[in-house]
């Protein structure tokens, strides 16, 4: 099934969502996208779209032994946290259901990889991240549609940057699959340990040690989603700034792999 395929049929999930739990993106704080957010048939449509969105981010940092789902993880306590707050028991007890089931998960697939999400799994799991986001601010006008937002914005930006170093730097189509994203950089400089190709444990050793920098990511977003969980404008500021830390660690790691190579 290819990309265009799966990322249709999770907007269709999504829509689905927003008919049986109304789940719209009501605002986002942003001067003049609000206005149109009034709109219902756009606001279904931007839902509908980000939701899919958020599911194809996930499946694209799956890469590595532990790191979609240690990212899943460490997101969904942050929700949990924030929807034990606001007293609302169907977001906790989802979150904490999701989080027990991808524990179990990660007993088998970190850092050994004897089993995996696979993409059906990867676009389940940004589903149901997606939902209980949009599901928090849609129930809850006391959180901020930033802090989602902060929570994700490392697999989020990483579609993005992604999409524009496709598009405006190598000159290909932004779809265009390749070898260059963060965590497959991570794993390059890591790999100047020169582990041994012939040698299968050699290469899973090798390929666990990349997710904790991913883990690493996340929790610096997740510090202060929650310390500031209703104020926009520190989640907008702190979104920023993870994407300039981003793109500042990317470049240095790239560079760094190619004079190493």
């Amino acid at each position: 099934m290819g990309t265009l395929t799966r990322l249709l049929l999770t907007m269709l999930a999504a829509a689905f969502g927003v008919w049986l739990l109304g789940a719209v993106i009501p605002r986002l704080e942003i001067p003049g996208f609000d206005t149109l957010l009034k709109w219902a048939p756009f606001a279904i449509a931007f839902t509908m779209f980000a939701v899919g969105g958020v599911a194809n981010a996930i499946n694209i940092i799956d890469g590595y032994n532990g790191l979609a789902a240690g990212h899943a993880v460490i997101v969904l306590a942050a929700m949990a946290w924030v929807s034990a707050l606001v007293g609302d028991d169907f977001l906790f007890t989802s979150a904490l259901a999701m989080i027990g089931a991808l524990l179990g998960f990660l007993i088998w697939n970190y850092p050994k990889g004897k089993i995996f999400l696979g993409d059906g799994g990867a676009y389940l799991l940004g589903f149901w991240l997606a939902e209980l986001s949009v599901l928090l601010v849609v129930r809850h006008p006391e959180v901020s549609p930033w802090f989602p937002m902060l929570l994700l914005v490392y697999p989020i930006f990483e579609t993005l940057f992604s999409m524009y170093r496709r598009k405006f730097i190598q000159g290909q189509s932004p779809g265009q699959p390749d070898r260059m994203h963060l965590h497959q950089v991570i794993y390059m400089r890591l790999g100047r340990a020169r582990a041994d190709a012939s040698d299968p444990a050699s290469i899973t050793r090798l390929n666990s040690r990349v997710a904790p920098y991913g883990w690493l990511l996340t929790l610096c977003c997740v510090v202060p989603a929650l310390l500031f969980w209703g104020e926009t404008q520190w989640l907008v500021v702190a979104s920023l700034l993870f994407c300039a830390v981003y793109v500042t660690l990317y470049l240095w790691l790239s560079r760094s792999s190619r004079r190493s190579a």
